[in-house]
């Protein structure tokens, strides 16, 4: 029976109910292997036929070379032809096998971040080093098993960066509310992101850097400066043929075409080396020209509605000036660049000075086209960040977008609020509430009980509200908010640092930005504290950290602060000012000795339990 050729339409036609990821994902992985499959099956037939087609010329070439005869050297040719059809008919093959191979694998990373499978799921983040950032550490925004890796579908550096950025960065609330508009319309919209992702992912390692071609298309024109130059250029050549055509036709007794092929090479050695360099900036992304320029069409091409998507197509054409044509034609020029990498080069680069022409050629395009690239780019850069934003949403559609209030007395309200970053299964929610201003949500509980996660659900959480994301919770409400955190903190050896001395550090930072951000008035400031100044003994921890606290509300600030300290609880004026929560945790005797078991449940209160001697117990000691 014969295969059925899959279309494009078939291959991405939407198969799920809404609201159900996984289906949907495994039923498109499903789609794209079966078209994958078929098109390796149908490469390896046409494979064969090559090699069959290629043994049918020789053969018949070689009984026409042998005994005569012109049907065989016919035939020969026509299979020869035939050969030459099916090879770059298999190019076609091999290129759609490579593509639903990718397809597969796009939503094949949609199953491992449903399930946090941070193992195998690929890391595409931008190389920047995040350290120097306040809390992206204490709130895993960056590295492995982090924010940035759950949202890794930008295939693009403008794209890597321009996510990042919106993570360590809070957008301002009019921002936010365009963002969030544009990603709502985008999350249903999975064969547009997986066609984006797509062309992104075929640009391989020929993306490594775009500056370099930035610097090029933005600068100004070297040869354009120089008119004379590229005049003489087109003249030398013209004499250079005419000379030796007269002295072929022998019309012209003398080798005169000599004098101007000695001027080029005067030419080539005072400006040759300039025009190679100018050159080699272009030509190092030529390999990614076209690719951009499909990203481009992909955006261009998609009916939309939300006011920030139809703002990033409109710059994709300011002027009349179309991104992906303009790409394509300066793709097109690449060839003429390429060729200098031919054995035979230098003596076309002699005789017609093909360096000079190619460069006006690249000239023209730069002049019309080159003050747009960094627009273009970082239009994209937006789309593929959006995009990113809009597959966390997909993935996680008992998500909800936040919803931005200007009254600062609330701060932020949660209801069912879970950590982003662990398996939607084993995602424990809690309701939460934080402020008024001068007041503060104190975390007691035993260890492992879920205290510092929860201190890290907050903070991603506000982190994804404030980049325009959805959020792990039913509903969520807060201001525009400062994060100032101490969670995560490591002493130095090689700076000579000590883990006080750090923890130190770290909080007075905290306190300087609460007390920055209550002078500027823009955003309310929120610190989150988990089990500060344990470097030190503890009555001057405990001193210490009451005038921490103290002097954080006494700044205006709100937050959470986790403690093993429960008598600070007790200290009159922060008792009045906290709301205090905690974790519990219950110990069974089992077949296998002593067992302990967190329900992960937020409750009200303080902590009524330790269990310090317990885990002693617990691993022999």
């Amino acid at each position: 029976m014969q295969e059925q050729q899959p279309t494009e339409q078939d291959a991405l036609s939407p198969t799920a109910a809404k609201g159900q990821p996984e289906a949907t994902y495994q039923e498109r992985c499903r789609r794209f292997a079966a078209a994958r499959d078929l098109y390796h099956r149908r490469s390896v037939w046409n494979a064969n036929l090559n090699v069959a087609l290629v043994l049918a010329a020789l053969a018949c070439l070689g009984r026409g070379f042998w005994f005569g005869g012109l049907p065989f050297f016919l035939a020969g040719g026509l299979l020869f032809l035939g050969f030459v059809a099916a090879y770059i008919h298999l190019g076609r093959l091999d290129r759609l096998e490579q593509r639903y191979q990718t397809l597969w694998q796009i939503n094949q990373e949609g199953l491992l971040r449903r399930s946090r499978d941070w193992a195998h799921l690929p890391s595409r983040q931008s190389a920047d080093s995040a350290a120097a950032h306040p809390y992206a550490a204490d709130l895993d925004l960056t590295g492995h098993a982090s924010l940035s890796h759950l949202l890794s579908t930008a295939n693009t550096p403008i794209g890597q960066a321009t996510l990042r950025g919106w993570l360590l960065q809070p957008a301002a609330p009019a921002e936010i509310a365009t963002r969030q508009h544009a990603v709502a319309e985008l999350a249903p919209a999975i064969d547009f992101r997986d066609h984006l992702a797509l062309s992104g992912w075929l640009l391989g390692k020929s993306q490594s850097s775009y500056e370099r071609f930035l610097r090029w298309a933005e600068g100004d024109a070297w040869l354009a400066a120089r008119p004379w130059l590229i005049w003489a250029a087109r003249l030398l050549a013209v004499l250079a043929l005419l000379f030796a055509g007269l002295q072929a036709i022998g019309l012209v007794s003398y080798s005169l075409w000599i004098f101007p092929l000695a001027i080029n090479l005067v030419i080539l050695g005072v400006y040759g080396r300039k025009v190679h360099e100018v050159l080699e900036e272009v030509e190092a992304r030529q390999e990614a020209l076209r690719a951009y320029a499909d990203l481009f069409g992909q955006i261009t091409g998609q009916r939309i509605s939300a006011a920030r998507l139809q703002e990033l197509q409109a710059r994709l054409s300011v002027g009349g000036i179309s991104a992906d044509r303009q790409m394509r034609r300066l793709a097109r020029l690449m060839p003429l660049v390429t060729i200098r990498r031919s054995m035979l080069f230098f003596l076309i680069e002699w005789l017609t000075l093909w360096s000079f022409h190619t460069l006006w050629l690249l000239e023209r395009w730069q002049r019309v086209a080159g003050r747009s690239a960094r627009a273009w780019l970082e239009a994209l850069g937006e789309m593929e960040a959006l995009a990113a934003l809009a597959a966390l949403a997909h993935d996680h559609p008992a998500w909800t977008f936040p919803e931005l209030i200007e009254d600062r007395s609330l701060v932020l309200q949660a209801d069912q609020l879970g950590h982003p970053l662990l398996p939607p299964a084993a995602c424990v929610p809690s309701d939460v509430q934080l402020g008024p201003p001068g007041m503060f949500l104190l975390v007691t509980g035993s260890n492992m009980s879920g205290k510092s996660t929860l201190l890290r659900a907050l903070g991603v959480n506000i982190v994804l509200a404030q980049a325009g994301g959805p959020v792990c919770s039913s509903r969520l409400c807060l201001a525009p908010l400062a994060l100032a955190t101490s969670i995560r903190v490591q002493d130095s050896l090689e700076q000579g640092v000590s883990y006080f001395m750090a923890e130190l550090k770290r909080i007075k930072a905290a306190v300087d930005l609460v007390a920055q951000a209550q002078a500027t008035g823009e955003r309310q400031p929120v610190f989150l504290l988990d089990e500060i100044l344990h470097g030190t003994n503890t009555a001057e921890r405990q001193i210490a950290v009451r005038q921490i606290v103290r002097h954080l509300l006494a700044l205006g600030g709100t937050g959470a602060i986790s403690t093993h300290d429960l008598s600070l609880a007790d200290v009159p004026e922060l008792a009045a000012a906290s709301q205090p929560v905690h974790f519990s945790e219950t110990f069974l005797e089992g077949s296998k000795g002593l067992e302990m078991l967190f329900d992960y449940h937020l409750r009200p209160g303080i902590a009524t339990s330790t269990n310090a001697l317990k885990l002693l117990k617990l691993v022999g000691l």
